[in-house]
């Protein structure tokens, strides 16, 4: 979502020295040209279909010149497809890199601010995107259509027997996914490009993984992670689990579909990784006829039914989560902020976020907590609902975007502390004695930094009109337009009770399935035994979240973990 691109493309990086360290997730490069580049340390595969004007190689490396001399000499038949149309994004990109706007050759997509690729011809009356306001909404239908950043050619790998769009030739089935990186072309070459951006590493931390939980794009995650796991046994591997907001009207195959492979998929990803964590809007992970709403911000006015929204929400979540291991100030890697949180056998964690954090301009860090002393600003957003009694194993907690000077009170010698926040030193202090006061007895690891979270075109204009500039709250609603460029951001990172029910509900509803009814599900390659398998793995994960509240409540519902499975014939499986 660009937010990382942003950060280093801002000018107005005010901070004396930057508190992320950006090479943790991009590299330097050199083209043929002797140009320097700064480019992602990604692996991307994805569907035919889904690049759109979004050339597969990139254009950093390549040629635009090619030669297209054809050696035939005998009656030849040209087929031409009309280009991809672009958004006005898109268009506005390709005039400030001095291209045609009507071109479609997928030239270059990015700024080149702090990459040292010099803007060619750049007409001084076209706006740059990131200071102007787009209105997408009607013009994104995948995620290259709002892509700014340079991407190496190792980075895109494209699976051309399935389709992004259209009914036939889908991914649908974890058995599909994990077919496909069975089959040597795909697996070697996975592992080419996996190599080739390992072995210029001084310092491997581990690999961050995301991938849908609803497809069969759960079943490729999981050959991921068993790949990764077996070749960089020791590195951390934290898992990432996205689904997209259900629609009201669900057609009944395909839920079940995503049922079994988020059920599948949750086990396989947990137990190959060092953490997981499932990501999503939606109220529950699995089937009801009345499904809880999506989640909802009380100064974001965001359209549930766009993944051009539902995707900016969880990557501000995502960048402000994974800042543990990216500061320059933490000496934690990936494998510690695991360790911190999976003991127990708890790999599977949920998230909370608060977008944006609801803080005023003029008042400080210990006044805003205070009135926050009931309840926490953040909402869910692992489909696992509301933790009750405030209940939390180990957490890690990250607050972007208040400046130093406003994170403690502050207070004049002789004036005593209002409460226990406003007499701490730090804004690390403060975080730790709040946390400390939601959450008693947990393990709590905190990180306040003074950096928001940069929003740049094209990222979404859905916040309410409360929010300034800054992204700060104000007390009236703005008179005149404004575009966000910044917010704060507070995230946490939790091993909470709430998952015992969570994954208990998704055991308890999987075990009733007939699969005899299911029988094109386990065409694909999955075996009856590695799905009966899974179930009970899952009872297991759930059980290491039990508390003995669990207990009491599930005795008085007569659910205990050991009740009978009934439909496949299982019982005591998972």
């Amino acid at each position: 979502w660009n937010l990382q691109d942003a950060a280093l493309s801002s000018a107005s990086a005010k901070l004396q020295e930057p508190e992320v360290c950006n090479d943790v997730l991009f590299r330097e490069g050199r083209t043929l040209n002797g140009q320097e580049t700064y480019t992602p340390r990604l692996i991307l595969m994805d569907l035919k279909g889904s690049l759109n004007c979004l050339r597969q190689e990139g254009c950093l490396y390549g040629d635009d010149k090619r030669d297209c001399t054809v050696a035939w000499k005998g009656t030849m038949t040209t087929h031409k497809e009309e280009p991809p149309v672009k958004n006005p994004f898109l268009q506005d990109l390709s005039m400030l890199e001095g291209q045609n706007v009507a071109q479609a050759d997928g030239g270059p997509r990015g700024f080149s601010d702090r990459r040292g690729i010099s803007q060619r011809n750049i007409p001084q009356h076209i706006p740059k995107p990131f200071r102007k306001t787009y209105h997408l909404e009607s013009s994104v239908h995948v995620w290259s259509d709002f892509l700014r950043t340079h991407l190496h050619p190792k980075t895109v790998c494209v699976v051309r027997q399935y389709s992004h769009e259209g009914e036939a030739d889908r991914l649908d089935a974890f058995g599909q996914g994990e077919r496909l990186l069975c089959e040597p072309n795909y697996l070697q070459d996975l592992e080419d490009r996996l190599h080739f951006y390992v072995e210029e590493c001084d310092y491997l931390q581990g690999f961050q993984v995301l991938c849908d939980l609803h497809d069969g794009f759960s079943g490729v995650g999981a050959k991921v992670t068993e790949l990764l796991c077996d070749e960089f046994s020791g590195r951390g591997i934290l898992t990432w689990g996205t689904t997209p907001i259900l629609p009201p009207e669900r057609e009944p195959m395909k839920d079940m579909y995503r049922l079994l492979n988020t059920v599948l998929g949750i086990v396989h990803l947990a137990s190959q990784s060092s953490l997981f964590c499932p990501l999503s809007l939606n109220g529950t992970l699995s089937r009801r006829p009345q499904p809880p709403p999506p989640v909802s911000f009380p100064h974001v006015q965001y359209n549930s039914s766009l993944n051009y929204h539902s995707s900016a929400l969880l990557a501000t979540a995502l960048e402000s989560l994974t800042m543990p291991y990216r500061i320059h100030t933490s000496p934690m890697t990936m494998a510690q902020l695991a360790d911190t949180l999976n003991f127990s056998g708890r790999k599977v964690v949920n998230t909370w976020a608060s977008v944006p954090f609801p803080v005023a301009c003029s008042r400080s860090l210990p006044d805003v907590l205070c009135g926050m002393l009931e309840a926490a600003p953040w909402k869910p957003l692992s489909s696992c609902g509301e933790t009750p009694g405030s209940r939390c194993f180990a957490q890690s907690v990250v607050l972007r975007g208040i400046r130093r000077a406003r994170q403690t009170s502050n207070l004049r010698p002789g004036i005593s502390p209002y409460s226990r926040l406003h007499a701490c030193d730090t804004g690390e202090e403060v975080v730790a004695c709040y946390l400390q006061t939601l959450y008693p007895g947990c393990h709590s690891t905190s990180y306040v930094l003074e950096g928001p979270c940069k929003v740049a075109a094209p990222y979404p204009q859905f916040f309410s009109p409360f929010v300034n500039q800054q992204g700060f709250i104000m007390e009236e609603p703005m008179s005149c337009p404004r575009v966000v460029e910044s917010i704060p951001v507070l995230t946490a990172l939790q091993s909470s009770p709430v998952l015992y029910r969570t994954l208990q509900h998704l055991h308890q509803e999987v075990s009733r399935v007939d699969v005899r009814r299911w029988a094109a599900f386990f065409s694909t390659g999955l075996e009856l035994a590695e799905f009966h398998e899974a179930l009970y793995e899952l009872k297991n994960l759930a059980e290491c979240y039990c508390s003995s509240f669990d207990l009491d409540q599930t005795e008085e519902r007569g659910l205990l973990p050991n009740g009978g499975v009934g439909g496949v014939g299982c019982a005591g499986l998972n």
